[in-house]
């Protein structure tokens, strides 16, 4: 028995300091919360390369308790590259809260996942939001591999110190360039978990919305999308898929760069993440005829969000409350950085092979597409799904809201 009780005393001390590291990150309040907020809140960070000083910035928000006690860990990552999951994800997409024009103070998101799981989002890699490197050079050499490696070092590090989701049902979702992260982290995972009965990382599947997934698929939808819905003409339509779509080169020919100058300027000043609303600057109608916003949009879209996280994350009493910035990071909080997606160093052209294999593999993958959305449009989503060549188990039909189940009649 003795022996027993000795065999357990490691054990013990290693939970009890992650519990401890658990506790030290718990987030009493933000400023400018609402009354009455029914979850649990963590954030901080996470060394990924301690040789380098790479740290990742995290913050966790648990499920409400009408969750559950089990209820499912979704990791959120934002794309860009270079782009904020906590600027993005947590404040204007699936988060818990949403921020006022004030930039100061913060309402709850009516329709936050975390009323169905626990969601743990990563700012990611190094040099976007609050997370860094004391190794400047990893700035200007991120890439797909390296995210990818170090996600996964932070995910082992991070059940560490709450092992409490050890074993737990776990998700990886995101948009945009997280099209590439997603995947290719749940390939990392499934491989590190080959063989292993009982995982601690309990991978059942990545969600991804109007992802990048393959080029030449995105691009012909992309370029479909701007011209049928009267963004680009006729002539720079052809352009682009004369010049871009069947360009082998790792990046972008001269000529290709040209014509998606061209596009932009025939597109003029419209918000391209939702084309029936009014950009930020609200100085110039929509290039549409549409003279404004529909009506029917009128309060659901906030195109100056970015503004507000701008100013909310670069408030000390915030930082502070977030345990962020304790290294006393030399430039401000963005919701974008301006040098990691600049420098990019890798990026696959495809990742519809993970998506191959790992549903072999039977991890179930869910990509949705927003229809207003001309950046990475819908139809540069349904290439791509089509590419894969998988069989239709159930035929199109409409999803419906108010209490309506989405499932078919």
């Amino acid at each position: 028995m003795a022996r027993e009780v000795a065999a357990l005393l490691p054990l013990l001390l290693l939970v009890s300091v992650g519990m401890a590291d658990q506790e030290s990150d718990r987030i009493r309040e933000l400023p400018g919360q609402p009354p009455n907020v029914g979850f649990s809140q963590y954030s901080g960070y996470v060394t990924v390369n301690p040789a380098r000083g790479r740290a990742l910035f995290y913050w966790l928000v648990e499920a409400a308790p009408a969750a559950g006690p089990i209820a499912p860990l979704v990791l959120w990552l934002n794309g860009g590259p270079g782009c904020s999951s906590v600027g993005y994800g947590a404040s204007e997409e699936v988060g818990p809260f949403r921020i006022r024009p004030d930039g100061k103070t913060l309402y709850l998101n009516p329709n936050s996942w975390n009323k169905a799981a626990n969601l743990l989002f990563l700012e990611s890699p190094a040099g976007v939001g609050f997370s860094y490197s004391n190794t400047s050079s990893d700035l200007y050499t991120a890439g797909d591999a390296k995210t990818a490696l170090d996600a996964y070092a932070f995910l082992v590090n991070w059940l560490e110190r709450f092992p409490q989701y050890k074993y737990r049902e776990f998700y990886i979702a995101g948009e945009s360039y997280a099209g590439h992260y997603v995947p290719q982290l749940a390939k990392l995972i499934y491989e590190k978990s080959k063989g292993i009965q009982n995982p601690i990382m309990n991978l059942k599947g990545f969600v991804v919305g109007n992802a990048v997934t393959d080029d030449y698929n995105d691009y012909l939808g992309t370029f479909e999308y701007w011209w049928s819905h009267g963004l680009i003409s006729d002539s720079t339509y052809r352009n682009l898929k004369a010049t871009c779509i069947f360009d082998s080169s790792e990046h972008p020919s001269p000529e290709c760069v040209k014509n998606l100058n061209l596009a932009s300027s025939e597109e003029g000043n419209i918000d391209p993440y939702s084309l029936y609303t009014k950009p930020c600057n609200n100085s110039a109608s929509l290039k549409l005829g549409l003279g404004g916003r529909y009506p029917w949009l009128s309060r659901a879209y906030d195109p100056c969000t970015e503004r507000y996280a701008n100013v909310y994350y670069n408030l000390p009493e915030v930082q502070m409350a977030l345990h962020a910035n304790t290294t006393g990071i030399q430039y401000p909080w963005k919701t974008c950085s301006d040098i990691v997606g600049s420098y990019w160093a890798d990026s696959p052209k495809s990742m519809l092979p993970i998506y191959q294999e790992l549903i072999a593999a039977g991890i179930r993958i869910w990509v949705f597409s927003g229809d207003t959305d001309a950046v990475v449009p819908v139809t540069a989503t349904r290439y791509s799904i089509k590419a894969l060549k998988l069989p239709t188990l159930m035929n199109w039909y409409p999803w419906l809201e108010d209490g309506v189940k989405f499932t078919k009649d």
